[in-house]
């Protein structure tokens, strides 16, 4: 029985253009996206006692799953987490900058926008060979940059993930080749911070992090 299907996205695969060409959204979607979520639910087929935890339980909880499908659920259980949330901070125009009580937040904790900015573009092209950069709320619920390797996120270290930058090559690379600082500085075009704002807002409210 399928657990995990491929969430809609929401906008056609043309809509990011000319920041994210229609090529590379719809190789992104229809076959990275779902060769994750296809190579997790195979992970998972053989673990009965495994098939109610959602993929925030499996990701916040690997010391606990079995280690023959370990590598496996967090390889392919964050891509799918990462590629879900992704498509939800990306919007047609973006909303430009954050509002309400995240704007306050990055404003006293981060130095304001502007140097966010800077703080997540440099985490972003920084980060050496696949991975993502991420804005997150530690354990104390206090903002921070990261950057992190594969499709790790900040769920598996304790982190609650505002959103994230996919740094992979085959986000960018049909249209940017080698050129990630380009990727990384039109991509803020396309944040829907009306999202991500109110993704904090929610977040704040609660004792742990929440699925996508």
């Amino acid at each position: 029985m399928v657990k995990f299907v491929l969430p809609p996205l929401g906008y056609p695969f043309n809509a990011l253009e000319p920041v994210i060409d229609e090529k590379t959204m719809r190789i992104h979607y229809t076959k990275h996206h779902q060769a994750y979520i296809d190579h997790l639910n195979a992970a998972l087929a053989g673990h009965p006692e495994l098939e109610n935890l959602s993929l925030t339980d499996l990701l916040t909880n690997l010391k606990l799953i079995p280690k023959d499908i370990r590598t496996a659920v967090r390889n392919n259980g964050g891509g799918h987490y990462n590629h879900s949330l992704f498509w939800k901070v990306l919007a047609p125009g973006g909303s430009k900058k954050p509002t309400g009580r995240l704007k306050q937040a990055i404003d006293q904790e981060l130095n304001g926008f502007d140097a966010f900015g800077k703080q997540f573009s440099l985490a972003a092209e920084s980060q050496f060979g696949s991975g993502w950069a991420w804005l997150v709320l530690d354990e104390k619920k206090r903002l921070g940059v990261t950057s992190m390797n594969n499709q790790d996120n900040p769920l598996m270290v304790g982190k609650f993930p505002l959103f994230g930058l996919d740094v992979w090559e085959h986000a960018y690379y049909l249209k940017y080749q080698n050129r990630r600082p380009e990727y990384i500085k039109n991509c803020f075009q396309l944040y829907n911070w009306d999202f991500i704002s109110s993704r904090y807002t929610e977040a704040m409210h609660q004792t742990s992090a929440r699925e996508t």
